[in-house]
């Protein structure tokens, strides 16, 4: 695992963490704390004090082969949030505005 590429996430909760110097990222669920921690701070350049992990496991998925079967269950895949910490005065542009630029006319 020396070469992870995270992802933030794109969600509400997420910008909204994000103001308060919390970045959320999607993350393996084979990955651990500290090559998350590694990896963001190659990726980014930047500091992390604390990272918080958790496994989303999948939803149940009913679902029929055909018309006369009985439902069968199945389980989408599970999922691992990394919520990253940075250091005072670190920031990473994943929600940042582009400035509109206005023509005169």
């Amino acid at each position: 695992m020396t070469n992870l590429v995270l992802i933030p996430r794109a969600t509400e909760k997420a910008y909204a963490q994000s103001q308060n110097n919390v970045y959320v990222f999607n993350a393996p669920t084979t990955a651990n704390k500290q090559q998350i921690s590694a990896a963001i701070e190659a990726q980014f350049n930047v500091t992390v004090i604390n990272i918080k992990t958790l496994v989303q496991t999948g939803k149940a998925v009913r679902y029929s082969s055909n018309k006369r079967s009985q439902p069968k269950t199945t389980h989408r895949k599970d999922a691992k949030k990394a919520y990253v910490t940075l250091a005072k005065g670190d920031s990473i542009t994943v929600f940042d505005e582009v400035p509109a630029v206005e023509e005169k006319k």
